[in-house]
């Protein structure tokens, strides 16, 4: 198991302390309900949507044994209709999470699409997310197709989304603060990669102490559960499905 499914498995079990006073207010599922409209709000909202849920939503359509090409275009397609046919709208009564939701949402349009067989020109010509904007990590892994069950590879992406989403954030307050580099170091202890640098060998790089150093490290760890409990909150109903759906991310990252 990964080490950051290592550290998102304390992170579920832990108590009150570790979720970091979390408002759940109007935050649950408001990707989706911004991303309807015309506003710069609505925009950034959709465009958050496309990037987290692109890669499993593609490696679901790619394992239906469609070509790359196809499987893109297909991607690109389902987005659009969710927003032109604005069936979002009913999103907010749905009872669930939204990667359930979509996935949902998503073998309907494939049915929908081989039953009328049509080749047509998906989202008016225009890419929701262009693909040479995707960060090169976001890229790997697209081709070949994995062997895994379509309903797995769509659901480990959706793990592995959500993990890069908050390291990218977490990275994103870091850089802000001027500590990028003391980041680049710290973020290898949420890993179990056998290079990661001991607080000794990080303490005499920085010129701290090894005590200011593990403090450091425990200040990261606990930001990072609080980004990843923040992130899952933008896919639930409710306040109580939050613990439920990290849970399932450790499930799903430990198979």
């Amino acid at each position: 198991m990964s080490a950051a499914a290592d550290d998102v498995t304390s992170l579920s079990a832990a108590g009150p302390e570790s979720r970091g006073g979390i408002p759940f207010t109007t935050t649950h599922w408001s990707v989706v309900l911004q991303a309807q409209g015309q506003s710069t709000a609505a925009q950034e909202a959709l465009e958050k949507l496309c990037r987290t849920y692109w890669r499993p939503i593609y490696g679901f359509v790619q394992r239906q044994g469609v070509k790359p090409e196809e499987a893109k275009d297909l991607t690109q397609g389902f987005f659009a209709m969710l927003l032109e046919r604005r069936d979002l709208n009913a999103v907010h009564q749905e009872k669930g999470r939204l990667r359930s939701y979509l996935l949902t949402s998503l073998k309907h349009f494939l049915t929908n699409e081989r039953n009328r067989a049509m080749a047509i020109k998906r989202g008016e010509g225009q890419r929701l997310i262009p693909l040479e904007d995707l960060r090169e990590g976001e890229r790997i892994g697209f081709e070949p197709a994995e062997t895994l069950p379509a309903d797995q590879i769509y659901e480990r992406r959706w793990a592995l989304s959500v993990l890069d989403h908050v390291m990218a954030r977490l990275g994103g307050e870091y850089r802000a603060a001027g500590n990028i580099q003391l980041f680049d170091r710290l973020q290898k202890s949420l890993t179990d990669e056998p290079d990661r640098p001991s607080p000794a060998n990080t303490a005499r790089e920085f010129g701290m102490t090894e005590g200011a150093v593990r403090q450091a490290s425990y200040r990261l760890r606990q930001r990072y559960r609080q980004l990843l409990r923040e992130e899952i909150a933008h896919t639930v109903m409710a306040p109580a499905d939050i613990d439920d759906e990290l849970r399932h991310l450790v499930t799903v990252l430990r198979a």
